[in-house]
């Protein structure tokens, strides 16, 4: 690293991913922009895929973040999303060829009645045209091949599915546009799917948006040409939170300079009189580690090498 090099950031950027971009190449975009700004080279990854077809919050880890970058697997989500009914396609979105068409459009009162039978714990196939493997092969690819896929059920939970809005034509739906908080492994699309079925009629996503994403929401994300702009002199810190906004579900543990070496040499903690659970260790406000609790003995499970706090 050279005296003009700019140290290597440690944080979260919540993009806007807009429609078109995967994933990985937003990721790309993240290392390109660090490296035009001046950045020393920085571990970047992503807390969770959204696809190329959907826009919306999408958090890009940084540095020490990308150790937590897991956890936003597991968060819950919100989407917004668009059902046109009368139509579905062997991809569930726009992008895919139709299979099979209804006649039958449902009313708004029946789409709202039937979307709250969804709610709580269900089973659900996901869509042929996903990530998940089968076989060991990705459906996505199986599926492009012509291959006929039974893929499997999984449960997933819905938590609360809201209307926002309702397609011109009276009375009936010929789209609307709900909003689903979700578990981890919920397909948007295979609820969609579902919901048309279960109304008697077909239906696909005609517009996928997430709305938040674990704690982050769109209030945070910013616009790829915002991102761009850190790559022409812009405040990264305008736009960089620290890496414990990934855990605001999990309390902090203030530890004492002597208890903070031994968290940074792996050692275990004892006498410690807080309640058994995850915590996230600090010294002086910054984190140092996640540590799990049992029995007044702290261990640590991931340890942050912060510049604040290393040796």
């Amino acid at each position: 690293m050279t005296s003009d090099t700019k140290p290597a950031p440690h944080g979260w950027i919540i993009l806007d991913k807009p429609r078109g971009l995967g994933s990985t190449q937003a990721v790309g975009a993240v290392k390109r922009v660090l490296r035009e700004g001046g950045y020393a080279k920085t571990k970047v990854g992503h807390g969770g895929t959204l696809d190329p077809l959907a826009e919306g919050v999408l958090p890009i880890a940084l540095g020490e973040a990308t150790k937590l970058a897991g956890r936003m697997l597991n968060a819950s989500k919100i989407y917004e999303f668009t059902i046109k009914f009368g139509e579905e396609t062997d991809t569930l979105d726009t992008e895919g060829e139709v299979v099979e068409r209804s006649d039958h459009i449902p009313d708004y009162a029946d789409v709202e009645q039937v979307m709250h039978s969804f709610e709580g714990e269900i089973e659900q196939v996901p869509p042929a045209y996903s990530a998940i493997k089968i076989d060991g092969k990705r459906a996505y690819a199986r599926a492009r091949a012509g291959e006929e896929l039974e893929v499997p059920k999984r449960r997933v939970t819905i938590h609360e599915i809201a209307y926002v809005a309702e397609g011109e034509e009276p009375d009936r739906a010929r789209w609307v546009t709900l909003c689903a908080h979700v578990s981890k492994g919920t397909y948007i699309r295979s609820l969609a799917r579902d919901i048309a079925r279960a109304l008697g009629s077909v239906g696909h996503v005609a517009y996928l948006r997430r709305t938040k994403a674990g704690p982050f929401t769109e209030t945070q994300a910013i616009s790829l040409d915002k991102l761009n702009e850190i790559a022409n002199g812009a405040q990264l810190c305008d736009h960089l939170l620290p890496l414990e906004a990934g855990l605001d579900d999990i309390p902090a543990l203030s530890l004492s300079q002597t208890d903070a070496q031994a968290v940074r040499q792996g050692r275990v903690v004892s006498g410690m009189p807080q309640p058994s659970g995850l915590y996230c260790a600090t010294l002086s406000g910054v984190p140092i580690a996640l540590m799990e609790i049992t029995d007044g003995t702290a261990k640590v499970v991931r340890g942050f090498n912060l510049p604040d706090v290393a040796e």
